[in-house]
């Protein structure tokens, strides 16, 4: 999967030039992507990349063009850095960068839309709802069989999800989520088993089994808790890894991402899998999921995001 000999070469370095590594931003996973973008920048220059941190801020423009860099690591996630708005202004400022392009980015991190999309086209995903001020909540809990999940349609890390089985639970959800995004999504909850697939340089990598004491895999799960069990190999019969994983790369390519990202899944009673999203620029801290799905294929952390950036000199 992966033909790279580490370190690099110096012709290599070479075409590389000056690597900005972008993590920060002013989004709410602000935190989550610090840690992604010094994870990152530490592997580059173990890689011996000439490779620096960049902490984007609404100054952003300033920022690119003082660090006179010939291509970016984008390690920003959520709105400002994942959604298609910094692949633009790279774009625009002829920088070369990481992952998907523009509309893709953008259609990746609108999970409304990228839901549409795969309805349209035949793809598993969880039936769902648009909520708005002053609906019927009784109504929309009914009509997705009495237990949802409230989702910020632009948020990623699980901020500001809630799963709710009341009407007044509803309410309050949206109102919570109302506050961070203003499309909100109430998706019917799948309870089961929660898969995720990472998806690197047109291959899917083995599929990661996660499990959680959490109400559900949510920020703490994620990045804080220490007790979160990730089961890789999964678990999983060979016929079934293939038809996930298989999936899994028709979930991404339907978005026509690049390079490399992340499809989550959930997996109902009866072993049928649901699509629930695609991430662009996963996370890379210590509990990040694609190291270790890139771990258990034998690709370590410094080959994944070396072969990563290579890609932007394709």
């Amino acid at each position: 999967m992966l033909d790279l000999s580490l370190p690099l070469n110096a012709e290599t370095v070479d075409r590389l030039g000056r690597v900005g590594v972008l993590l920060g931003g002013q989004s709410a996973e602000r935190e989550v992507s610090l840690m992604s973008g010094h994870a990152i920048l530490v592997a580059l220059q173990n890689a011996g990349v000439n490779a620096h941190a960049i902490d984007i801020n609404d100054r952003c423009v300033e920022q690119l063009l003082a660090a006179d860099i010939d291509r970016a690591f984008i390690a920003l996630h959520g709105p400002g850095g994942e959604d298609g708005r910094m692949q633009a202004l790279l774009e625009f400022l002829n920088i070369p960068y990481t992952g998907s392009d523009v509309q893709s980015s953008a259609l990746a991190m609108n999970k409304l839309h990228t839901k549409q999309l795969w309805c349209g086209i035949g793809l598993p995903t969880p039936e769902f709802a648009i909520a708005n001020s002053g609906d019927d909540w009784d109504n929309m809990l009914s009509s997705l069989e009495g237990k949802a999940i409230v989702k910020p349609a632009h948020e990623g890390s699980s901020i500001g999800m809630r799963i709710v089985d009341t009407a007044e639970d509803l309410k309050d959800a949206f109102e919570v989520a109302a506050k961070l995004d203003h499309s909100v999504l109430v998706e019917r909850l799948i309870e089961g088993a929660e898969y995720t697939v990472a998806i690197l340089n047109g291959e899917a990598l083995p599929p990661i089994c996660l499990e959680t004491d959490n109400v559900f895999y949510d920020y703490d799960a994620k990045y804080i808790d220490e007790d979160t069990r990730y089961i890789c190999p999964c678990g999983l019969p060979t016929d079934r890894e293939n038809e996930l994983k298989d999936l899994a790369l028709k979930a991404f390519n339907s978005l026509a991402c690049g390079t490399w990202g992340r499809v989550d899944f959930m997996a109902d009673e009866n072993g049928k899998f649901y699509l629930l999203e695609v991430n662009t620029v996963p996370g890379m801290t210590s509990h990040s999921l694609v190291p270790m799905a890139a771990r258990e294929a034998g690709i370590s952390f410094e080959q994944l995001v070396v072969s990563v950036l290579m890609e932007t000199l394709k």
